[in-house]
């Protein structure tokens, strides 16, 4: 396989349009239209990847030319995993995490995207990983995501080692020679994890999903993220998602992995833990602002979560 026959024909295509050139795999984003950069990796038929950290002054539309509707692939889209250097701005609720999707959802279309871009997109080939496991002894989630028979998809967050590797792809210089190597070697061990993860979910039987439920749910998670000082009501959330209180709780946990109120109750002792980091308020006055009125049920709630009282925590 030649040089050029290793990046991806988007990353041309995108080259192109902004009238600029790719140089050691890499396009910097022309001063006129943004700024950041993007490159990317075919590395064989089965696993290819795409690296985006930029921001463009205007949305351009591109239909992916390296799209391959024969083949069965999945989609792992990490999203919110570099450090903000582009804009400068910093959203404490934007937690680093991955889709995960079946090829038939494109994530493009079910998540809002804009402008600015910071991700990185593997796709596999379903057939190629499923080569690798024993299907018998799977949970019904891996098992339904390799099969790549139904629309699927899942969120899930990145822990501490997932984003060391993260950072070794996107900061780790190698050598030309190894280039290739090397990232294909990273890319697949993102997969192996994020897999090994999604064994640990215990839903016995998942819902083929459509774009239309999959943003309901996510207008649900923003909502409660919105305001994590109120509790969610799964009736009045389920009402006003135009859902059954049993489907909204149903596909939510298929999705993030975790109930409506435990996956509210994590984001919201995040938040707090970032209000201490910042130390501009006591820890009475964030454990208030984030709606609690029983301090002492503050101070449990964050040590489950956070492995230390928030006095320690603000300590540090």
């Amino acid at each position: 396989m030649k040089n050029t026959d290793t990046i991806p024909d988007v990353l041309k295509k995108l080259a192109s349009l902004l009238g600029t050139e790719i140089k050691q795999r890499r396009l910097e984003i022309p001063s006129q239209f943004g700024k950041g950069y993007c490159t990317g990796f075919i590395f064989n038929d089965h696993i290819r990847m795409l690296i985006s950290n930029y921001e463009l002054n205007e949305d351009i539309i591109i239909e992916n030319p390296d799209r391959n509707t024969a083949k069965r692939m999945l989609f792992f889209k990490f999203q919110n995993i570099f450090p903000d250097t582009l804009s400068g701005k910093k959203m404490t609720r934007e937690v680093p995490s991955v889709l995960i999707a079946t090829s038939r959802i494109n994530t493009d279309d079910v998540i809002s995207i804009h402008s600015n871009k910071s991700t990185i997109n593997i796709e596999v080939d379903a057939d190629y990983l499923k080569g690798l496991f024993l299907l018998s002894d799977q949970s019904p989630v891996l098992q339904s995501l390799l099969q790549n028979s139904q629309p699927y998809l899942f969120e899930q967050m990145i822990y501490p080692s997932l984003q060391e590797t993260v950072e070794e792809i996107v900061s780790q210089p190698s050598d030309e020679i190894f280039e290739l190597f090397f990232m294909r070697i990273k890319a697949e061990e993102l997969i192996c994890r994020l897999l090994m993860e999604l064994e640990k979910r215990d839903e016995k039987r998942l819902y083929a999903l459509n774009s239309h439920d999959i943003q309901i749910i996510y207008k649900v998670k923003d909502q409660i993220l919105q305001h994590l000082d109120v509790p969610p009501v799964i009736g009045e959330l389920a009402s006003q998602a135009g859902m059954s209180p049993t489907k909204l709780k149903r596909l939510f946990r298929q999705i993030f992995g975790d109930s409506i109120f435990s996956y509210y109750q994590g984001f919201r002792m995040k938040e707090a833990a970032l209000l201490l980091q910042a130390k501009k308020y006591s820890v009475s006055e964030v454990g208030y602002r984030l709606g609690f009125t029983n301090l002492s049920h503050f101070s449990k709630l964050f040590k489950e979560h956070m492995g230390m009282k928030p006095k320690q925590y603000a300590m540090m």
